[in-house]
């Protein structure tokens, strides 16, 4: 455009100086050539214009907005048209307790009440991207400051709006999954209606009350504890179990040994036991045949 300009510029010139008497009066022709060259120069310059990779461009003429994106690459348009670019790429924006990590310098995390009136802190991350067909419509409506108009404030609200149906200590544990889809849902239908995809809600943090945290941790330590009992009796139970059935097997045994054993079979009984020993020698006499027999542990 800047170069249109100058040579609009230029051709004036060469027309100014064509009706003043002015010793470069002789050279009015080749300025007016000049400034046509550098005017349609300018002119094709202007006409085209690249928009980069995840960009989608807006035109916008004398105010009004064009409902035709342009998207990424060479483009045909008219010189006169500003060209308003957009990224249609996954942003994020962050709200964070800890200085200089979010999107503000100081601390702007949210802090809302829970149902049981106890203040949460809460530190969230939204990742969303520009719809690229609604880009026009943000543009006349919003602006280029979405982030700040849209994004910031509606997420915002809404985690206060959710959060007052959950319990500090629900929010902290059982329920933060149901609770992030919770707002998911809510944010997402909000972010549509505006021309913005929400891709994912990440709670990324949860403070509670020092006070909440301290009965939290003694009610987890006191279930370790009876965790930790539990297993014990567990394994003592299964101790005295094995010390049971070992007794009932001596019993049992004992009883076979007193009822049920012959006098061969305690003869043997003996003999092997003997025979077992490694210092242990065993003659036997047998009294129908002369011969004996001899057994040698060794």
């Amino acid at each position: 455009m800047g170069i249109i300009i100058l040579g609009i510029i230029v051709l004036s010139a060469g027309f100014f100086l064509g009706k003043v008497d002015s010793p470069l009066k002789t050279y009015t022709g080749i300025i007016r050539v000049a400034g046509i060259v550098i005017v349609l120069i300018g002119t094709v310059f202007s006409a085209v214009y690249q928009i980069e990779p995840g960009e989608v461009g807006v035109q916008k003429l004398f105010g009004k907005v064009n409902n035709r994106t342009l998207e990424s690459g060479l483009n045909i348009i008219n010189p006169l048209v500003e060209v308003v670019i957009f990224d249609i790429r996954t942003q994020n924006y962050t709200m964070s307790g800890v200085n200089d990590e979010g999107d503000k310098a100081s601390d702007d995390a949210i802090r809302v009440l829970s149902a049981d009136g106890l203040e949460v802190v809460i530190d969230l991350t939204v990742l969303y991207k520009v719809t690229p067909s609604q880009a026009p419509r943000i543009l006349q409506e919003l602006g280029t400051d979405y982030k700040n108009k849209i994004v910031r404030p509606l997420c915002r609200t809404k985690i206060r709006d959710n959060a007052v149906y959950y319990d500090a200590v629900a929010l902290y544990s059982t329920k933060r999954d149901e609770f992030q889809d919770r707002i998911f849902k809510s944010i997402e239908t909000d972010f549509s209606a505006r021309g913005l995809e929400l891709e994912q809600l990440l709670v990324r943090n949860i403070t509670l009350p020092e006070s909440v945290k301290a009965t939290i941790e003694s009610k987890i330590n006191a279930e370790q504890e009876a965790q930790k009992m539990t297993f014990v009796l567990q394994k003592e139970k299964q101790e005295a179990e094995r010390k049971r059935v070992e007794a009932q097997g001596i019993a049992d045994y004992q009883t076979i040994l007193s009822t049920g054993l012959s006098d061969k079979q305690l003869q043997y009984e003996m003999i092997k036991a003997i025979a077992t020993s490694p210092n242990a020698k065993l003659i036997f006499m047998d009294a129908k045949k002369p011969a004996s027999i001899i057994v040698d542990g060794k």
